[in-house]
């Protein structure tokens, strides 16, 4: 599937700022199942400095310098992917046996999926998330046959409510509220599985989501998504895939594994790694945010880019003049 993401994102500052940092995760992964054909992003007004870097969980983080007064910031990442559809997911191991394997063991080599079994910033290990998770982890289920059964809990249980939380709500907040966005319920299944000793990645991203028949798509109506990523290897590597790429995506918003209409843009462990776009502003005590995200199907004049993108490609205006 070829598909075209647009995300932009305006600020609109009372009174001016004067002077800002800023650090962007807009453009999307290259992975088995996902390929960058074109990105660019475009900043207004014009960055004094910019540059890009892969962050330590293979993402690429841009940074801009703002160090002029300015009442409005447009930032504005276009991306063409090619995807594929997901490999199924194995039943796996019993999940106990996927626990043992990410102890600490004096002598034994370190796995880097251990990294995502600890607490977060907004993620804890915490015996509320492991008693909410306890019914589907009945002793030696299968490690994916268990974790997909929580997903479809948590989408049952929890309301999607849009204003029940903000982007700061911590994961035990959201427990409580049985409620949130799609954020709040990747952070609980995180929560459970990290709690119970497992390994658990927070994926950012977006979903082709379809207008309702006979409707138009509506440019800038969809949004930014989140999802799970879930570390299951298989007893060996008969299967064809090494424990480094056990990683199988569920999306407890919409209750299903994710596939060709998912488009991953960063991987972390919890939104606080991933955020989309964050900065230090100096000034602009007050702000009118706007944000528009379009996903769809590539226009056939799209079609013709066949090269994989290079890491960033920043289209920018005239750099303006020189305060003062």
């Amino acid at each position: 599937m070829r598909l075209r993401v647009i995300h932009e994102t305006v600020y609109h500052y009372s009174p001016s700022v004067q002077n800002a940092q800023h650090m962007a995760h807009l453009r999307p992964r290259t992975s088995m199942v996902q390929k960058v054909l074109k990105h660019s992003l475009q900043v207004e007004p014009t960055p004094i400095q910019c540059s890009a870097v892969e962050d330590v969980f293979g993402n690429t983080r841009a940074f801009f310098s703002l160090p002029f007064t300015h009442e409005q910031l447009r930032v504005r990442a276009e991306s063409l992917l090619e995807t594929l559809p997901a490999p199924a997911a194995p039943p796996g191991e019993p999940w106990e046996a996927v626990r043992e394997r990410l102890g600490y063991r004096r002598g034994q080599p370190y796995h880097a999926a251990t990294e995502f079994s600890f607490a977060s910033p907004y993620i804890p290990r915490h015996a509320d998330f492991v008693a909410y998770a306890r019914a589907s982890f009945a002793p030696g289920r299968p490690m994916m046959e268990a974790a997909s059964h929580l997903m479809s809990r948590i989408h049952a249980d929890f309301a999607y409510t849009a204003n029940a939380t903000d982007a700061g709500t911590p994961a035990l907040e959201s427990l409580r509220l049985r409620r949130g966005v799609c954020q709040d319920f990747a952070h609980v299944l995180i929560g459970c599985l990290r709690s119970l000793g497992l390994a658990a990645r927070y994926v950012s991203g977006y979903l082709l989501t379809e207008p309702p028949p006979g409707q138009p798509r509506l440019v800038g109506a969809d949004a930014s998504h989140a999802w799970v990523s879930v570390w299951s290897p298989a007893a060996d590597e008969s299967n064809g895939i090494p424990d480094d790429d056990a990683w199988y995506d569920l999306d407890p918003t919409n209750d299903r594994a994710a596939g060709e209409d998912y488009v991953t843009l960063a991987i972390g462990r919890d939104f606080s790694d991933v955020s989309p776009l964050r900065g230090v502003i100096h000034g602009g005590d007050h702000h009118v945010l706007q944000v528009g995200v379009t996903v769809e199907p590539a226009p056939p004049s799209a079609l013709a880019a066949e090269e994989p993108a290079p890491a960033i490609s920043l289209t920018l205006p005239t750099a303006p003049e020189s305060p003062g």
